[in-house]
């Protein structure tokens, strides 16, 4: 995932205009937005010269989706056909994509041919007849063994591991951490945190090693501050910044062979993670317990911040701005295990066009997953492909900093509910564990009510008897 967030994304990417790039999830992904206006067509292409044939993509507003553009340009090149990317805000992305949809009929076609779609979103366009199935014809264009499993499972498939694919991944995403890495590498700064913690002072592997790190460098009277996490309670940004500790403190949104929750979810794994956590962010800056994934970065870009946890796409963006200043690592881990959020979209096409332009959004998708495709995806910021092969090779790991990590993560993230009713799902995550973030309730109470609560969702939808 991600994933994706709310309007705050808009406010990192006037930054990252000038910083790069961006978003997430999911989720989230999840990644910074260029701009806050309306719709962007980025470096959208002159009227196509191939007869007048055209696609037109639907993506969120952040800089992949100025680099898919530029693919585009080449595809245009290649084939004649022109390639339109619409960035939307992301803020109303999700709204405005089922909107197009269900306002769609035979004579009046969604707005877009290919749409990439948030990984959460995969359930209700696979059941709901919004996304083409691909399953058929996919294999006969890709050699599905080249893509990660947990891409696949995540981001294409419905149900995840059915080997039914309603998507081709597109951007593969996972959560990291950026550290100043200028600080850490003070002789000072050194001396003092290991009087301090008798260890060295370095990018933590645990989150125990997290902590004190945090601890260390939170200064608020001299506007410095340890640590800035997702936790917006808008769209997906609380869920995906604390499901980095659920999973490695024990907890679990479900049980592994089904969809029950209680017994899962509510346990004291997860009740450790969410307070684990909420001490965390009194590290972070005065609205910790409130930043979207632009404004988490935006505190670490600005000077004022020691780590940031985010989505990997974001940090095209930081190096960019920060240079050396940055390091860039796998996200921490606790006894033994480390779980990142995954993040990220497939591409799918819309059921709701005619057959010519599915027709011709399958020569894209075509094109776009070769492996000489992919080799190009991988220049452009945070162009992350899902291709085993490029992902082991040293290239992609030596191209910058922060590849070797992201490609560290990908095999064990995992992803929120992608089912039919993941909003309702969603919207109850954030609703309840914020209430545990903000005090409002004590945790155990928090995810006891959200394990009975996400248990009726999926009641009602028919996923759980």
């Amino acid at each position: 995932m991600r994933r994706a967030t709310a309007a705050a994304f808009a406010i990192v990417s006037l930054v990252a205009l000038c910083l790069a790039p961006g978003c997430s999830k999911e989720g989230g992904g999840a990644d910074a937005k260029s701009g806050a206006g309306g719709d962007k067509s980025a470096a959208a292409p002159p009227e196509s010269k191939g007869g007048g044939q055209k696609l037109t993509i639907w993506w969120f507003q952040w800089k992949p989706a100025d680099g898919l553009q530029e693919l585009g340009n080449d595809f245009e090149k290649e084939t004649g056909i022109g390639v339109k990317v619409v960035q939307i805000p992301l803020a109303s992305y999700q709204t405005k994509t089922f909107l197009e949809f269900g306002n769609a009929t035979p004579t009046h076609p969604t707005a877009f041919d290919l749409i990439v779609g948030d990984s959460q979103w995969i359930g209700r366009g696979a059941t709901q007849g919004l996304y083409v199935d691909l399953t058929d014809w996919l294999k006969t264009v890709v050699d599905l063994k080249t893509i990660h499993d947990h891409a696949a499972r995540y981001l294409c498939e419905y149900p995840g591991g059915s080997g039914r694919w309603f998507a081709a991944p597109c951007e593969t995403d996972a959560i990291g951490l950026a550290y100043r890495k200028d600080w850490f590498a003070d002789p000072k700064e050194q001396a003092a945190f290991k009087a301090k913690y008798n260890r060295d002072l370095k990018a933590p592997d645990t989150w125990e090693e997290f902590r004190d790190v945090a601890e260390f460098f939170h200064r608020p009277d001299q506007q410095r501050f340890g640590c800035a996490f997702t936790s917006d309670r808008s769209y997906d940004a609380l869920t995906m910044g604390v499901q980095n500790l659920l999973w490695s403190f024990g907890g679990m949104w479900k049980a592994p062979d089904s969809n029950q929750v209680k017994g899962y979810l509510d346990t004291q794994g997860s009740a450790d993670a969410v307070d684990y956590f909420k001490q965390l962010l009194k590290f972070g800056p005065k609205r910790a317990a409130n930043l979207d994934y632009g404004q988490a970065v935006e505190y670490f870009l600005n000077g004022s911040t020691a780590m940031v946890v985010n989505y990997f796409a974001f940090f095209p963006s930081i190096l960019e701005s920060m240079g050396d200043k940055a390091g860039f690592a796998v996200i921490p881990g606790h006894a033994g295990k480390r779980v990142p959020s995954l993040g990220g979209q497939g591409i799918s096409i819309s059921t709701k066009i005619s057959p010519d332009q599915q027709a011709l959004a399958k020569k894209f998708i075509a094109w776009f997953e070769k492996r000489e495709t992919q080799e190009k995806w991988i220049t452009k910021p945070a162009g992350f492909t899902a291709n085993i092969e490029i992902l082991k090779s040293e290239k992609f790991r030596k191209a910058t900093p922060f590849n070797a990590p992201f490609a560290d993560s990908i095999d064990t993230m995992q992803d929120f509910w992608n089912v039919p009713c993941y909003n309702e799902l969603l919207s109850a995550s954030q609703k309840y564990i914020g209430q545990a973030i903000d005090d409002q309730t004590d945790t155990k109470k928090a995810l006891a009510t959200l394990a009975e609560e996400s248990e009726k969702i999926l009641k009602e939808n028919g996923l759980l008897k």
